[in-house]
């Protein structure tokens, strides 16, 4: 069976992508700061629960060291801090960007090394809309996404020569959860509909790889 590694797993898009890729035969790893929150989802689909910081390199190779084998790697951890630029705290901002850039280079960069040894494989590097356009009073989030871009981009152009599709989804939008329920028809992205589209990236063919794509719902506004 195929395998896919879920990095920043959690009760929202992750877990709706861990139910998709169970369902669709895939052996399913999970990893996230807290694994105690996963259990539920561990036993849905049968998934194995590693405790990793995403940001820390240790915890990183350790984690590949286990799950190398994926063929399907998903970063989908994300970290924010608001407020007006002059008042934001230095070691806050540094965070944010450890955790949605640096770490996605971290687990990338493992993943990488070991889908170029077989030929194949994909990466999923998990966006927001931050990712292109800096809204106010988020700077910080903006840094980290406008990075996360970069290095897809620049990841694809050299990886999907070499057989490994790199791909980053722009999520532009808010995602209903349970803790943001639905406030109008279809306002807020369908944790379940962006995971089909997550799948649809892993079976696209080679000869149209898409290295970015955009979700959003209907309703949003450009």
């Amino acid at each position: 069976m195929p395998k896919a590694l879920i990095i920043g797993a959690g009760d929202g898009l992750s877990a709706s992508l861990a139910r998709l890729l169970a369902k669709e035969g895939y052996d399913i790893a999970l990893a996230a700061r807290d694994i105690a929150k996963l259990d539920a989802l561990v036993a849905e689909t049968g998934a194995v629960a590693h405790a990793c910081d995403a940001a820390n390199e240790a915890h990183v190779e350790h984690l590949f060291d286990a799950e190398g084998d994926a063929e399907v790697v998903v970063y989908n951890p994300s970290y924010r801090t608001r407020g007006p630029f002059v008042d934001l705290v230095p070691a806050d901002v540094q965070r944010t960007l450890q955790v949605c850039a640096f770490g996605a280079f971290l687990a990338a960069q493992q993943a990488a090394r070991r889908m170029l040894e077989r030929g194949s494989g994909t990466i999923l590097l998990t966006g927001a809309s931050a990712g292109v356009k800096g809204y106010a009073q988020s700077a910080p989030f903006a840094m980290g996404k406008f990075a996360l871009r970069g290095l897809a981009q620049s990841m694809a152009r050299e990886l999907h020569p070499k057989g490994i599709h790199v791909a980053h989804i722009v999520i532009d939008g808010g995602i209903r959860s349970t803790r943001r329920p639905e406030t109008g028809e279809d306002a807020l992205l369908d944790p379940d509909a962006i995971a089909e589209t997550y799948l649809h990236l892993i079976r696209q063919h080679r000869s149209a790889w898409s290295w970015e794509i955009e979700v959003r719902p209907w309703v949003e506004t450009f």
